[in-house]
Parts: structure tokens; C-alpha cells; sequence
């Protein structure tokens, strides 16, 4: 019962993106297992048995940032249940994140990128190839995350203005500039897309070749794919995209607070991590090219 009122709320009162909410719901289900196995009361859990739970999670294989994923759904649990009155204290409120190790940003080389985009043949002359350049024309010109594609719908592309509304995390909400060629492609797809002859016309921008919702392994596909023509590595996610915009941005020179803004971040901290991308890659061109490197 708790935990279905507490998905509402996290969902419908805190906002919490649909990852998110999904994530929480699978951790309390196996939290919930958990109690079950140890006959034990949510109640009377205490901040010692909170820790053996994370650590039982850790050496079943997940990893520490899943871990402190766990934590942070059942400390949200748990103070969402003391607001109810169904318990009296928090035991997960004094456990210590895990340590993570820091990973830079995986981006892709721009100037291939570019290339891909650019170049006409690479893309089928078809409804679904009209489809999938728009989408990494999308993710890399405007630098939004893949549920922020979904949610976009043809009266949130603001054409006179060259602006795009994007509802974000919480549904925060903000604009995000186009480029002219963005435009021009916008208004192609858009205009393919009403005289195709579908069963059930989605209100989304972005759908699937029998014009439904387009869905997040199908974002994963087309990206997985072209990024494939033109890098070997082996994380090619529509995050990527989001990581290359951003760098871009920064080795261009713009300001941190100017691409925090765009990339919807609440805060600086979380936009920082691309400084060190560029400082990695200064490093980089230093070594090639010095004699005393």
C-alpha cells in the first residue's frame, strides 16, 4: 500500500523523471523481498541492519553506483514514511554513500560526426532515414537527454523564434536554441511525417516507421548504429551525444554557466565534469607536440 502512494508521489508531487521512478519501484520490490526473507518489520529496521542490506546488495554483484542508487531510493522511502507516520526513524539517513571512482564523459570526434551528418548517402532516402538523422541532428545540436527527445511534440518547436521547448527533469522546463540547418530539417521531417499514412498518429515528434511512440531502445538502435560507421569504441549511448555537445561547447570557448543553462543542469558541479575532458585533451596535444613532453 505504501509503496504504491509513494510512486504517486514521486511521480506526480516530486516529479521524478520515469528512470528514476522506475529504478525506485525495482529497488523497493527487491527491498521488499529482502524483509520478507529475514521475517522482518520495515519498522524496526535498524541503521545497522541498513548497512548489512547495501552491503549484501554490493556482493551480489552491483556495482557502487547502484549501490548508492539503492540508498538513495530508501532514504527518499523511508522519510516519505516517517511524513506518513508509518515509522519513527531512518536508519539508511547516516549511511555513507560508496566511494565511485570518477569517469570522464565518453564523447565521439566531432569533426567525424559532422561528417556523418553532412554527408548525404549515409542516411536511406526513406521516411525512417529522414527519421534517424533528425534524431542525432537532435541530440548532438541541442544537447538534450534521450527522455527529453520523447517528450517533444511538433507545437514545442517554436520556428519563428529558432527555439525548442524541453521539458527536463521534474518537467522543469527550458529553451533550447536551434541551428539553421536543425530548422531546415525540422520542417522537412515534419512535413514527411503528416503525409505518411498511418494507423494511429502519435502527438510525439520522434516515432517509430508505423508512426507510433517512439521508445528508448529504438533511440539506442538508430544511435548504436550510425555512431558505428564512425568510431570503434564500444559506448556509443545517445548519452554520448549529450557529452560531445557539451565538450564541443566548452573547446569552443563558450561559458560554463551558458552550456549548465542548456543542458539543463541544476547545478555548476554537474557541468564541471567537462572541464576535465578538455584539460585531458590539452594534455594530449601538449605530448604530441613538444620536445619535452
Amino acid at each position: 500500500m505504501f509503496i504504491d502512494r509513494f510512486i504517486r508521489f514521486i511521480t506526480y508531487e516530486k516529479r521524478f523523471s520515469k528512470h528514476t521512478v522506475d529504478a525506485y519501484s525495482h529497488e523497493l520490490v527487491a527491498y521488499t523481498d529482502y524483509l520478507k526473507a529475514l521475517e522482518a518489520d520495515i519498522a524496526d529496521m535498524t541503521h545497522r541492519q541498513a548497512r548489512a542490506y547495501l552491503a549484501a546488495r554490493l556482493e551480489s554483484g552491483l556495482s557502487p553506483v547502484s549501490v548508492n542508487r539503492s540508498l538513495a531510493a530508501l532514504r527518499t522511502y523511508y522519510r516519505f514514511l516517517m511524513r506518513e507516520g508509518a515509522v519513527k526513524q531512518n536508519p539508511f539517513a547516516l549511511v555513507k554513500a560508496l566511494r565511485t571512482p570518477k569517469k570522464l564523459p565518453v564523447t565521439v570526434d566531432k569533426e567525424k560526426l559532422s561528417i556523418l551528418l553532412d554527408t548525404g548517402e549515409t542516411f536511406p532516402d526513406t521516411f525512417e532515414g529522414l527519421r534517424d538523422k533528425l534524431v542525432l541532428e537532435l541530440l548532438f545540436g541541442t544537447g538534450i537527454r534521450l527522455a527529453e527527445l520523447l517528450q517533444i511534440r511538433e507545437e514545442h518547436i517554436d520556428f519563428y523564434s529558432g527555439n525548442i521547448r524541453i521539458f527536463g527533469k521534474r518537467n522543469k522546463e527550458r529553451l533550447v536554441p536551434m541551428n539553421k540547418s536543425l530548422q531546415v530539417l525540422l520542417r522537412h521531417y515534419i512535413g514527411e511525417k503528416n503525409i505518411q499514412y498511418f494507423n494511429n498518429n502519435s502527438p510525439y515528434l520522434i516515432v517509430t516507421k508505423k508512426g507510433k511512440d517512439a521508445y528508448p531502445g529504438l533511440i539506442y538502435d538508430i544511435v548504436t548504429h550510425y555512431l558505428s560507421i564512425i568510431s570503434p569504441q564500444r559506448k556509443k549511448s545517445p548519452h554520448v551525444l549529450r557529452h560531445t555537445f557539451a565538450t564541443t561547447l566548452l573547446d569552443n570557448g563558450a561559458d560554463l554557466n551558458a552550456i549548465k543553462e542548456l543542458l539543463g543542469h541544476a547545478g555548476l558541479a554537474a557541468t564541471q565534469v567537462y572541464t576535465h575532458n578538455s584539460v585531458e585533451r590539452l594534455k594530449s596535444i601538449y605530448k604530441q607536440a613538444h620536445p619535452k613532453a
